[in-house]
């Protein structure tokens, strides 16, 4: 049994006699009271959703994965292909298992597949990924007058990200790939 405050993206939990990949979480530990671990989850059987909570003093069942160091290939009808680099064998996870992560994936990017019973189940990302800037608005002058000093970008892999005003088309940032947020200028 583990701690609920040993809980992170990507690690599959047994939660009522069933497997659930996490894909979101959040501790929280408030002025008064116990502190406790808010998430979001995947079933890996049915790709159902649950929002579940847990007190710190709680016990879970972390379920033993084995990881794979990958390369993404590249996205079919099929699914995500991704190639285990030791071994050069390839596997499929569908759309629905790689969820929003999909949308920073580029041709060639290592990752960490999490498996269990030879079966992809979860897919982690590098924490802090580069991508280059094709499409925002230039800064105008006064913009931090009004306390508006962020702007939307849309980045080389398709997305958007809130940039500081400073940031221009063509230069590169690196986002955070838990929250998604600018992290600094590459």
């Amino acid at each position: 049994m583990s701690s609920p405050s040993e809980i992170k993206k990507g690690i599959v939990i047994k939660h009522n006699n069933d497997l659930w990949v996490v894909s979101e979480f959040q501790h929280i530990n408030p002025g008064k009271g116990a502190a406790f671990v808010r998430t979001k989850m995947k079933n890996v059987k049915n790709g159902k959703s649950l929002d579940q909570t847990y007190k710190v003093s709680e016990n879970i069942d972390i379920v033993p994965m084995e990881y794979r160091s990958m390369q993404y290939l590249f996205h079919d009808t099929t699914g995500h292909t991704f190639m285990d680099t030791h071994t050069y064998d390839q596997i499929v996870m569908a759309d629905a298992e790689v969820g929003d992560d999909a949308k920073y994936l580029s041709e060639g990017l290592g990752v960490i597949v999490a498996m269990y019973d030879g079966r992809p189940v979860a897919l982690q990302l590098p924490k802090k990924l580069t991508f280059k800037i094709i499409e925002t608005e230039p800064a105008v002058k006064g913009d931090t007058a009004s306390g508006n000093v962020s702007k939307e970008a849309k980045v080389d892999a398709g997305f958007v990200v809130h940039v500081p005003i400073f940031i221009n088309q063509g230069d590169s940032v690196v986002v955070n790939t838990d929250t998604g947020a600018y992290v600094e200028r590459a």
